[in-house]
């Protein structure tokens, strides 16, 4: 697994990564992250396969702003859209319904897709160097599932990103994860009810 640091260059060459159907690992709020181009099946198949994770459960967008997300969720009503809005950017992960076209290699078994607006400034700045690359209409959207075998403990260190899946990824970037202790609540969007805390 190659590694690259946090400078801007480093982040364009994880865009460019993902543009040509690579795997990223890199730093979120809590836990290293594995991404890839929302729009690519067979990367995020790939995911899905280093991870030994069952497409049913879905899995997480995340990005910088809320317009990166907005091709693949619908909005709620004001009163809803305003508590989510108020979340933003931050390690909260809200369940919306996914639009008719977003796929299920995304939403899995379901009919909402988790959404997050990150605050990790690495995690946002390869968000916002993937859309400037431009690889899909909707782009700057990023696929974040914890960097980890399914039911084990998640990588937070680049260290433990090597030892854990075995130079899986293409490529890691190698920056610090925020000091959240634990992966982001995940909240249904409809209700507000807390599903993960």
């Amino acid at each position: 697994m190659r590694s690259v640091g946090t400078t801007p260059f480093a982040l364009r060459e994880a865009a460019r990564v993902v543009s040509r159907g690579g795997v990223v690992a890199y730093p979120t709020e809590a836990v290293f992250g594995l991404g890839c181009d929302p729009l690519d099946p067979d990367a995020v198949l790939r995911i899905l396969e280093i991870k030994g994770r069952d497409m049913d459960k879905g899995l997480i967008l995340i990005a910088a702003d809320l317009n990166a997300l907005l091709p693949y969720v619908q909005t709620l009503d004001a009163e809803r859209m305003a508590e989510i809005r108020a979340s933003w950017p931050g390690p909260n992960t809200w369940l919306l319904p996914a639009r008719p076209e977003t796929p299920q290699w995304l939403t899995g078994a379901h009919d909402t897709l988790a959404v997050r607006v990150t605050d990790h400034p690495l995690a946002a700045a390869l968000c916002r160097a993937c859309a400037r690359y431009g690889t899909h209409i909707g782009s700057g959207a990023l696929v974040s599932t914890s960097a980890n075998l399914s039911n084990r403990k998640p990588a937070r260190t680049p260290l433990d990103v090597r030892r854990r899946l075995r130079g899986a990824p293409d490529l890691l970037v190698a920056g610090r994860c925020g000091r959240h202790p634990r992966p982001s609540t995940i909240r249904d969007g409809r209700t507000g009810a807390v599903l993960r805390g």
